[in-house]
């Protein structure tokens, strides 16, 4: 009886391990092995070269041309044409002040002048009269004058209220304010009904296709600085630095800081004003390990470098980056001078894919 329980036990037993042997088999033969592929991409080598010494100073992109517009008349403002962000030309109507007191103004002066003349036509035949008599010794020198000297003042009267409503109409004129430049409207003080007055701004304007970055450095970096050097800032949105050449140098230092303050010109599509910019002086140079740019790049969120072995596999491996300058990338750590690294069709890499040396197909 044990007997024939040992023998039904080893029947079910060994069919079942033979099955569990063949699926290992097949599970093994269905593992899949490594595709290596070839991938063509630009390789160049990492090496030393001149990098320069950079003393940062913090900085501002501001407009090469900004104004403030008041009005040069007081009164009500009877319309506002502009909004924040309106792109505005040159003679273009910003705002109109209520014209009523300058209109009363230039009234009155019409008048005056009138009145003015008038009184010149009286004084002119006086004065006419008098002048024969004179001639005819009817009257004395004394009496003359002083028919003359009525003349001559009425005279500068009428000069005078000419003044005033030429002055008056030049007021009238000041109630339409219009842009003096091609720009953009950046701020609005005030608003439709408003009283305007002389000093008090109503709109802002900026020329907004002239940029430069504001900053200021220490007298050691400013006795080296000319006219025209080539500068470079990093501007908060740009991967890479942008250039600027030197527009103007003050001689004036700030006397609390001890700095004196610098104006470079920049041009780059889309930069805004206001915006923080770091400006990077050169103080002279040193030799650091660089590779082109396009090489690093970030996978995963760790910055690195494909690097080709001898066998032409492409390993990605972690550096640490400094300086930027020309296109080229300061290696800091991570890398060997020369140790050739994947610089175009870095983009389309994985670890062990074979580089074809080339150049990389878009």
């Amino acid at each position: 009886m044990r007997m024939s329980s040992t023998l039904a036990l080893t029947s079910l037993v060994l069919p079942l391990a033979l099955l569990m042997g063949g699926c290992s088999s097949d599970e093994k033969a269905a593992a899949p092995t490594q595709v290596v592929r070839d991938i063509p991409a630009s390789i160049e080598t990492a090496r030393l070269v001149d990098m320069p010494i950079l003393a940062p100073t913090a900085g501002t992109v501001v407009p090469l041309e900004a104004v403030q517009l008041s009005s040069r008349v007081m009164g009500y403002i009877r319309a506002l044409k502009v909004v924040e962000g309106q792109l505005v030309r040159q003679g273009e109507l910003l705002f109109e002040i209520d014209p009523v007191d300058v209109q009363g103004a230039v009234a009155q002066a019409q008048q005056g002048l009138l009145q003015a003349e008038a009184a010149l036509k009286d004084a002119k035949a006086d004065y006419e009269r008098f002048e024969k008599l004179y001639k005819d010794e009817v009257i004395n020198r004394q009496q003359f004058e002083k028919m003359k000297l009525n003349y001559d003042v009425a005279q500068s009267r009428v000069a005078q209220a000419r003044a005033g409503l030429a002055q008056a109409r030049g007021q009238f004129e000041y109630t339409r304010v219009t842009s003096p430049i091609n720009g953009v409207v950046t701020a609005k003080f005030a608003n439709e009904g408003d009283m305007a007055a002389p000093g008090h701004p109503v709109v802002a304007l900026e020329d907004a296709s002239r940029l430069q970055v504001q900053t200021a450095v220490p007298e050691a970096i400013f006795r080296q600085l000319k006219l025209g050097d080539a500068v470079q800032v990093e501007v908060e949105g740009y991967p890479q630095p942008l250039r600027a050449s030197v527009a103007r140098l003050s001689p004036a230092a700030d006397p609390v800081a001890r700095t004196y303050p610098v104006k470079l010109d920049i041009t780059a599509e889309g930069l805004k004003s206001g915006s923080f910019a770091r400006v990077l002086f050169a103080t002279g140079s040193r030799q650091a390990l660089a590779v082109p740019a396009e090489a690093v790049v970030d996978r995963a969120g760790i910055r690195g470098v494909f690097v080709v072995d001898a066998q032409g596999l492409a390993q990605f491996r972690m550096v640490r980056t400094g300086s930027r300058v020309d296109g080229l990338v300061e290696i800091v750590a991570g890398l060997m001078a020369g140790e050739r690294v994947v610089t175009d069709g870095v983009k389309q890499l994985q670890n062990g894919d074979r580089v074809i040396a080339g150049k990389a197909k878009d």
